[in-house]
């Protein structure tokens, strides 16, 4: 689980993104002001922030600005500002992504997703356990109290992908891309074989089928 702070003058908009990264598992503090945020990243052990540029008090640019000055933290800028300049001085002040309104949420999570990833704050542990059996993912096996379970290392990606975007719905087509490029030969049923043999192999109950739309880790407590 990361710590994102939403810095988001709407708030309507702002509780859409936090109810949405709260789904998919992290940790949320929302501001509302330039001001605000500065406060609370220098409270809070931040892992990422989500940055509107037309902020009151002090501006998205100047925040970006003064966040650099410390911090290396991944930092992804969110503006209905879609001219050049704009842009191109977001990336000069080191911003690590840059997102136009009106936007998706399925996109922003990943975008989150990846940045976390890029600077290790979502990285999953190489042992899991998954009920009674464990999963070596940098082994490529998998074990229960019988010994040694017949998986195939590609099934074994699928589900670290999966886990490592719990709670985000991942697509047949985002699932290709991930794991096979963009090779033609691969059809959704390839996928939804997969996800059947995780879910017989492993005795799986948290990779939920989306329907018309893809799959997802989801555990609840």
């Amino acid at each position: 689980m990361a710590t994102l702070l939403i810095v988001e003058d709407d708030k309507q908009t702002n509780e859409a993104i936090c109810e949405y990264l709260k789904s998919a598992g992290h940790k949320i503090v929302p501001a509302f002001d330039g001001l605000e945020a500065l406060k609370i990243f220098e409270q809070e052990n931040i892992d990422l922030v989500v940055l509107d540029i037309m902020l009151p008090k002090i501006t998205g640019l100047g925040v970006l600005h003064e966040l650099r000055k410390k911090s290396s933290v991944p930092i992804i800028m969110l503006t209905a500002i879609e001219d050049e300049y704009t842009q191109v001085t977001s990336f000069d002040e080191q911003a690590d992504d840059y997102i136009t309104k009106p936007f998706s949420m399925v996109l922003l999570g990943r975008r989150v997703t990846a940045l976390l990833r890029r600077s290790g704050k979502c990285a999953i542990s190489n042992i899991m356990a998954f009920g009674d059996v464990q999963v070596n993912f940098s082994g490529y096996t998998a074990n229960d109290q019988n010994g040694k379970i017949d998986i195939t290392p590609k099934e074994l990606d699928l589900l670290k992908l999966l886990v490592e975007h719990k709670g985000l719905v991942l697509t047949r087509s985002q699932i290709m891309d991930e794991l096979w490029g963009y090779d033609c030969s691969i059809i959704d049923r390839t996928i939804d074989t997969y996800i059947k043999n995780l879910r017989k192999k492993l005795r799986l109950d948290c990779i939920v089928t989306v329907k018309g739309i893809g799959y997802k880790y989801e555990v609840t407590v």
